[in-house]
């Protein structure tokens, strides 16, 4: 198979090697700590969990990286990549041993979402990292095989997390704190992991890197709006990111119904026990996970077929269908399936998206657009979160929370069909 051909290829290239295994230790430390996250705030006992509560969650751990994202871009066309996955993952490690402490100390709700915040925020640096060196240790002719592969192998690697998670707070007496503490061990491991890169390889190329973190900051403004207009120029990437931020809005709205779903619908009633609640949660996220992985199988072939555009209609229109006639009857076994058509849908179009923005940005660029690209995900999450927390009952069933997403899902295959239609593609 052309596929298992070019993933042969792409994991005999070493230094693509070496960058994923950063990826993945980062990210299955980071599915460590938002179990870790979600069992602390959504299924803790002695917490009545709302969708406005997680709705505000998600607002104070996601839309601070609204003041970040540009921060990060700029300096990410500054700084040496690999010094970013080093010196961040240390970072983190450090913050989460502080959030197990105060997870311990039991301290003020607001005093854990500073910490946590501390930790997530550095995750913009590390993940657009991520995506502005891929090209740098793969060739163009199978960028999009390495964006299927990486970021899918990403969240399998958080998935992975997330089970390990699981199984830490049974064995240590659901102590949230001892699963921050593997995260932490996790992100030293990610940290390490990068030395077995050089400094130079992940670019910026050295006449690019402005040594001066003064000089940096001071020029962040005028840097993002050098990456807005020259996103601007390329019709592709914004429109792909235009189509793939609704995508993201919708996502954001059914993680939210689902969390109230598995907290109070499911398990045995109202109120149902937190175990049986975290169970059927980590159930999805595994489904959600395998829709992940065929969307990696599946996009390098479709993307070779129908064209990025093309392929990015097949996934919104599929959600479109699918979704409501999966979701409507809010019982478990169908919303699982809807997790694994949403989860291969979304990453499908997600990895095109990746490739879009790799192919149609100069490398000098990149860095700040694909913080641009995080901003726009985090906003659009906060955003769902918020309009689901206003539609949605405290038991998470919502016909009209269902139905507008189709729609949404519906307006973005549209909109990328006129695209497509036009000739406007990549």
């Amino acid at each position: 198979m052309p596929v298992v051909r070019d993933l042969r290829v792409l994991l005999r290239l070493t230094n693509f090697r070496r960058l994923l295994t950063v990826r993945l230790l980062s990210q299955c430390a980071d599915g460590v700590y938002q179990v870790a996250l979600a069992a602390y705030v959504v299924f803790s006992p002695e917490k009545q969990t709302s969708p406005g509560a997680i709705a505000s969650a998600m607002a104070v751990l996601l839309l601070p990286y609204s003041a970040v994202g540009p921060f990060a871009g700029v300096l990410l066309d500054r700084w040496q990549r690999r010094q970013v996955f080093l010196y961040g993952n240390l970072l983190r490690a450090v913050l989460a041993c502080g959030t197990a402490v105060l997870i311990l100390a039991s301290v003020p709700d607001w005093l854990f979402y500073v910490s946590a915040l501390s930790v997530t925020a550095v995750n913009r640096f590390v993940l657009s990292g991520l995506s502005a060196a891929l090209p740098r240790v793969v060739d163009a002719d199978r960028l999009v095989m390495a964006n299927s592969l990486s970021p899918t192998a990403g969240t399998l690697a958080a998935t992975a997390g997330g089970g390990l998670a699981f199984a830490v707070r049974l064995v240590a007496s659901d102590s949230d704190a001892a699963v921050v503490l593997l995260g932490a061990a996790l992100y030293l491991c990610a940290a390490l992991s990068s030395l077995r890169m050089s400094r130079e390889l992940l670019g910026p190329d050295p006449d690019q890197v402005q040594p001066r973190l003064g000089a940096a900051l001071a020029s962040t403004a005028q840097g993002l709006a050098d990456g807005l207009r020259h996103l601007s120029e390329r019709h592709a990437a914004a429109h792909a990111l235009a189509a793939m931020t609704l995508m993201r809005f919708c996502y954001g709205a059914l993680t939210v119904m689902v969390l109230m779903l598995v907290r109070y619908a499911w398990p045995d009633g109202p109120g149902g026990g937190e175990d049986e609640g975290l169970a059927l949660l980590g159930i999805a996220v595994a489904v959600s996970a395998a829709g992940f992985f065929a969307a990696a199988v599946l996009t390098p072939w479709m993307v070779g077929r129908l064209g990025p555009y093309g392929w990015m209609v097949m996934c919104a229109g599929s959600a479109a269908v699918l979704e409501p006639a999966l979701a409507l009857p809010f019982e478990p076994v169908p919303m699982m399936i809807a997790a694994f058509v949403l989860g291969l849908t979304t990453q499908g179009a997600k990895i095109t998206t990746d490739t879009v923005v790799q192919s149609s940005v100069d490398d000098a660029y990149r860095g700040r657009v694909f913080s641009i690209y995080d901003v726009l995900f985090n906003v659009a999450f906060v955003g769902a979160a918020a309009t689901a927390a206003l539609m949605l009952p405290a038991d998470g069933r919502s016909a009209t929370l269902v139905i507008a997403v189709a729609l949404i899902y519906a307006a973005a295959a549209a909109a990328m069909l006129r695209w497509n239609r036009r000739g406007d593609t990549p």
